[in-house]
């Protein structure tokens, strides 16, 4: 949509996420530009002609969902690499397949896991771990095209090491770590001054990836740069037992110390943390990207997602990587991310839908340093909206559209989806992204890497 053009969505049911938690039943929603015009109650025409309307009758209007963890180059290892756990899991598998990868291949796999976020409903995501050989340059280009709003964060490392496993690394997904510097400077400059879509934030390796010396860099050049950090932290037993015999402390613990636990800081799984750890996170004001399908498929464990809640720690939802979840579909996370903890605590009470629903959408914001812009549908905040069709027998009937949204929905009820003003998807066609160009080429792409990586899957 030209950025001076207006469109109004009529007649939805919206679900605000507003500081009210309102949920205003057939009202329509004035977008200008890229932003939130008015939010216009049931009979109020308004004052100003528009120049497009889409009726919404019979639909939840959304803001958009938030994927705080997400790997786009492993939307190409789907099926590649289940029932093994998380270090076989990568050694046999996931990074042979990934150091094969050509930038083609990189650019190829972020537009299939952009697609499959689109037609979910995913708006904004945290992209981790863009190695040099995806092609940052590629992968950032496309996020632009595709419109959604993207961080990418490019790996640093200088160690081909995991916890206690030495070397265990394939050669083609190694880098050397003035070369991972130098790049990352490189694109913090060239797309975070732009002031777009994309941005370019740094993602040190997990324990086991990078020295102390090398965390402490990381610090100081996101700090210099304005530029925020993510990693993958406490996601299993193993990270503990290399935190206790090398640093003498936790993993958190170990982190803070080496001044990366902050508000600008994304801590990914965080499933093994002491009560300590968990106050500590809320102190620090540090972000946590839970990721519940993958830490339940890689049996790594359940974090405690309501404690570091009620702690006051900002947790938003990740669909981690297609080899792990098996999916980028965050509507279906919600529903997990909620069941799952009143089963380890056996209370019913203890994750509310709404509450998941805050973790995808303004706990999302947050993490991403985005909570004046995104995360709820309000005046002036950006347009990033989601259309889900509730005309389903699944969906039918309810009384409370938050409750259906996240316990009965999937990402397939997406009907349309907007950033930043911008119709991405509208009636369930991707409008910004081939489809069926993207679709046909991934088989053939998987294919030819794991012949290439001689992986037996």
């Amino acid at each position: 949509m030209p950025k001076s053009s207006s469109l109004l969505i009529e007649d939805a049911i919206v679900v605000t996420m507003d500081p009210r938690r309102r949920v205003l039943e057939g009202a329509s929603i004035l977008v200008k530009g890229d932003r939130i015009a008015e939010v216009r109650r049931p009979g109020d025409r308004g004052k100003e002609p528009v120049d497009r309307r889409i009726s919404a009758k019979g639909m939840a209007l959304i803001p958009g969902l938030i994927d705080t963890h997400i790997h786009l180059a492993q939307s190409l290892l789907r099926g590649c690499a289940d029932d093994l756990s998380l270090v076989e899991w990568l050694r046999q598998r996931v990074w042979p397949i990934q150091g094969c990868f050509t930038e083609e291949d990189g650019r190829a796999s972020a537009e299939l896991s952009m697609l499959e976020m689109v037609k979910s409903g995913t708006t904004s995501f945290v992209g981790v771990d863009v190695v040099g050989r995806y092609g940052f340059d590629g992968i950032a280009e496309s996020v632009a095209k595709a419109g959604m709003r993207g961080a990418l964060a490019k790996t640093v490392m200088d160690s081909p090491g995991y916890g206690m496993k030495g070397s265990i690394m394939p050669a083609g997904m190694v880098e050397e770590k003035d070369a991972c510097i130098r790049e990352a400077k490189s694109m913090i400059r060239k797309w975070n001054a732009k002031g777009g879509l994309v941005t370019t934030w740094l993602a040190p390796r997990s324990l086991g990836g990078c020295s102390e010396e090398l965390y402490r860099e990381v610090s100081e050049l996101a700090e210099e740069r304005g530029t925020r950090v993510t990693m993958h932290l406490a996601e299993v037993r193993e990270d503990v037992q290399y935190a206790r015999r090398n640093f003498g402390t936790t993993p958190f613990e170990f982190i803070r110390q080496v001044g990366l636990a902050g508000p600008r800081s994304l801590f990914a799984h965080m499933v093994w943390l002491t009560e300590k750890d968990v106050a500590g996170v809320a102190k620090t004001k540090a972000n946590v990207a839970h990721c519940p399908s993958s830490n339940l498929k890689l049996g790594s464990g359940i974090p405690k997602v309501p404690e570091l809640l009620e702690a006051g720690a900002n947790v938003g939802l990740g669909c981690d990587g297609a080899p792990c979840n098996n999916s980028y579909d965050m509507i279906r996370e919600m529903k997990l991310a909620a069941v799952i903890q009143k089963g380890r605590l056996l209370d019913p009470l203890a994750m509310a839908a709404a509450t998941v629903l805050e973790m995808a959408t303004l706990k999302g914001a947050r993490a991403l340093g985005l909570e004046s812009e995104v995360g709820s549908i309000e005046v002036g905040k950006k347009a990033d909206l989601v259309l889900i069709d509730m005309r389903k027998p699944h969906l039918t009937p309810f009384q409370d559209v938050v409750s259906n949204v996240v316990y009965s929905a999937m990402g397939g009820d997406v009907d349309t989806v907007m950033v930043d003003g911008r119709l991405l998807l509208r009636g369930g066609k991707a409008l910004t992204l081939d489809e069926e160009r993207i679709v046909e080429g991934a088989q053939q792409r998987q294919d030819e890497l794991i012949s290439k990586s001689e992986v037996k899957t």
